[in-house]
């Protein structure tokens, strides 16, 4: 995968590239009405609305802050002889807001980033609310210090904190329903598939938060610009470049090729300059995330080694034992439910309760999945006389109108009651609660070699993959997120797939 000729010209661009760009400029679905007017505004403004409604929030905050200090005189008692109307307390607000928004500029507060946490983002606006605050407080103690209550400027604080972190909520939900309508999105070329290249990609894939949307990649791999990952599309070599440049709405164009490529890499910067495109590089740095390496010292020299799996050693512990915990009050708790999902399942059709099949887990050991039985007796003997209404993508087989499911099973499938017996596995330690799908060990065997990182850990009952599709996802994708998840694990991102999960299987959307 590399290329060091330098783009002089515009190539032609490759078959099947073409229709694809035809197929995005095309729209997609019916705006709705907050779509509609979403598009109405410039882009550039987004900034200044912001600032507008922060400095909107504030005055409200400070508002409420006098109503609670004077009017509901929570905490202490307002003496007559220091009651002051709101007016008084005009010019200190008016103050807070313009101390608070460049309080809000130096903290980082903005420029808005899409993709900041809850915490991090309120740590900023509450880091930021304090400055201001305390500004507030000596101007105050300048002028009247008798006239003035401290607690008005703390309950300002407060509530200043809350309404922007809330404000902070609701614009993340915002763009997320305008995402759908490419509203607000990046869209980005890829070039290179490599190590780095499939980094890159599964970010994308998991954190459609930060607002990227992949147009396609391009690679000199013959095999790889020609075969799409997911949803991905292969644009085809290197070469291409300046053809995708000019026919698809690309904005931003990120470069993942190996270090012996620099020439070709100066090349596409200089033909991303001229186009107006913004380019970027990713070191191939050991084909290392910042989270995978880790720097020591030795009398002042920098020694860098690459990092084990996250879920190693005390990780491993503390996820075992949150699994086991968790697994078996769950399972406890849902004991009456599974009670009465059997005694359904046994009245509806005849064949066992439970239904035990060959897994790959943990670093390729085998061991028994148990779920409810969902299809009628000897549904595995039936897989090769339905191979051609398969609907999944690459190993995997799925099939919505499955007509193997039973009555009492599609209402399993439906809301993923199925799989309650797995919470056996996890006691066992064979599962996991959150972890890559558990696969058959005939789909494993057609495992490229990067598909076979998901294998690293447990194999989970919820995961990313089901937060973020379930069975709608391309096999790659799958693949793509579980490994994602294998690189970035820690306790809070179990604890939000979790949460993620019960408003998934409510919606149910992929679920056959």
């Amino acid at each position: 995968m590399h290329s060091v000729d330098p783009i002089e010209v515009t190539p032609p661009v490759a078959a099947g590239v073409t229709p694809y760009i035809e197929r995005r400029r095309a729209p997609q679905s019916s705006d709705s009405w907050l779509a509609r007017q979403a598009r109405r505004v410039d882009p550039r403004a987004w900034k200044y609305l912001l600032v507008a409604s922060d400095a909107l929030l504030i005055l409200v905050a400070f508002v409420l802050a006098y109503y609670l200090r004077y009017q509901l005189q929570w905490f202490r008692a307002v003496d007559p002889a220091y009651q002051v109307s709101l007016w008084t307390y005009a010019p200190f607000a008016v103050a807070l807001v313009v101390v608070a928004l460049v309080a809000f500029r130096l903290s980082g507060v903005y420029p808005y980033v899409s993709g900041r946490s809850v915490v991090e983002e309120t740590y900023k606006i509450a880091t930021g609310t304090t400055v201001g605050v305390v500004v507030l407080i000596v101007t105050s103690l300048a002028f009247n210090p008798l006239s003035y209550s401290r607690l008005i400027y703390l309950y300002t604080a407060v509530l200043v904190t809350i309404l922007l972190s809330l404000s902070r909520g609701l614009i993340a939900m915002a763009r997320g329903y305008l995402r759908t309508y490419g509203i607000g999105v990046r869209h980005v070329l890829l070039i290179g598939v490599g190590d780095v290249g499939r980094m890159v990609m599964r970010t994308i894939a998991a954190r459609p938060d930060l607002d990227y949307q992949l147009v396609g990649f391009l690679d000199d791999n013959p095999s790889k610009g020609s075969t799409d990952i997911g949803p991905f599309r292969a644009l085809g070599p290197v070469e291409n470049c300046a053809a995708v440049l000019n026919e698809a709405p690309v904005d931003h164009v990120i470069i993942c090729l190996p270090w012996q490529s620099h020439r070709t890499i100066q090349r596409l910067l200089h033909l991303c300059e001229k186009t107006g495109v913004r380019a970027q590089v990713v070191p191939d740095f050991f084909q290392m995330t910042r989270d995978q390496f880790q720097v020591e010292e030795l009398n002042g020299i920098p020694l860098i080694s690459k990092r084990a799996v996250a879920i190693t050693g005390w990780n491993f512990v503390l996820k075992r034992v949150s699994d086991l915990l968790l697994g078996s009050l769950l399972a406890l708790l849902l004991a009456p439910i599974m009670l009465i999902i059997a005694l359904a399942i046994k009245l509806d059709t005849r064949g066992s309760v439970i239904y035990a099949q060959r897994r790959v887990g943990r670093n390729g050991k085998l061991f028994d999945c148990y779920k409810f039985r969902s299809m009628v007796d000897g549904a595995d003997q039936m897989v090769e006389s339905l191979a051609g209404m398969n609907e999944a993508s690459g190993p995997l087989f799925k099939v919505r109108a499955d007509p193997r499911r039973t009555r009492v099973g599609s209402f399993l499938r439906r809301w993923s009651l199925d799989e309650l017996p797995q919470f056996w596995n996890v006691i066992r330690g064979e599962m996991s609660i959150v972890g890559p799908r558990p696969n058959l060990p005939a789909e494993v065997a057609q495992y490229q070699e990067w598909h076979k990182k998901r294998l690293l850990v447990s194999p989970g009952i919820t995961g990313l993959w089901q937060v973020s599709g379930r069975s709608d996802l391309t096999f790659d994708e799958m693949v793509l997120l579980d490994v994602y998840y294998v690189e970035n694990w820690n306790v809070f991102f179990d604890f939000s797939i979790m949460l993620r999960s019960l408003p998934a299987i409510l919606r149910a959307r992929g679920a056959y």
